[in-house]
């Protein structure tokens, strides 16, 4: 799994002049929780760049004042007005400790709905899972080889190995609708059929 390196520094100063005064200096503060203890430190803004804008489910390796975590990003603010990122919660991951973590899924396979001339329309990105550290992963396959013209795939069909999947089983995930184009041609058929 792809892991981003970041560099930070250990906050001594917290409180709100503090914060301010790390975002004048494009810093970013920043905590991590969820191990031993909880560490509050700041990193430089574009050191997050490729982790925060990204579709794919990275690992953090955060190294403050010569220790390591390892972390996955829990939750992120920004401002409502300059769009700027303004702070990061990051969960340390524990070896024996189960985590819960939105891992993106990957549509797998030329749909049968589609090929008869079907729409995917994905209707999940991502879903909520808990599980060790050790059986996280980029993200979870969906195999849609064998969706049908109006059918749906559903939480509950996604199979993931090692991962309890919180969301609602019965949530559609994909589905493959009928184009305007083929209600039209079907429309255009029945007529035929009429006729003869």
């Amino acid at each position: 799994m792809k892991t981003i390196t970041i560099e930070g520094q250990l906050r001594s100063e917290l409180g709100k002049k503090a914060t301010r005064q790390l975002r004048s200096e494009d810093q970013v503060p920043c905590v991590i929780y969820g191990g031993a203890d909880t560490v509050s430190f700041s990193a430089p803004a574009k050191a997050f760049k490729n982790l925060v804008y990204t579709p794919d489910f990275q690992l953090a390796e955060i190294t403050v004042n010569g220790k390591t975590y390892k972390c996955i990003l829990k939750d992120m603010q920004f401002d409502v007005v300059t769009d700027q990122l303004t702070h990061i919660d990051f969960l340390e991951l524990v070896e024996n400790k189960k985590v819960v973590a939105d891992l993106p899924l990957k549509m797998v396979g030329q749909s049968v709905g589609v090929k008869a001339g079907g729409k995917l329309v994905v209707k999940m990105k991502s879903v909520k899972v808990k599980a060790l550290p050790k059986d996280l992963r980029e993200n979870i396959e969906v195999d849609i080889e064998n969706l049908e013209l109006n059918e749906n795939i559903r939480v509950e069909d996604i199979k993931a190995e090692n991962l309890e999947i919180l969301n609602s089983p019965r949530i559609p995930v994909a589905s493959v609708v009928m184009t305007r184009q083929l209600r039209q041609e079907e429309a255009a058929s029945e007529k035929e059929a009429k006729k003869k």
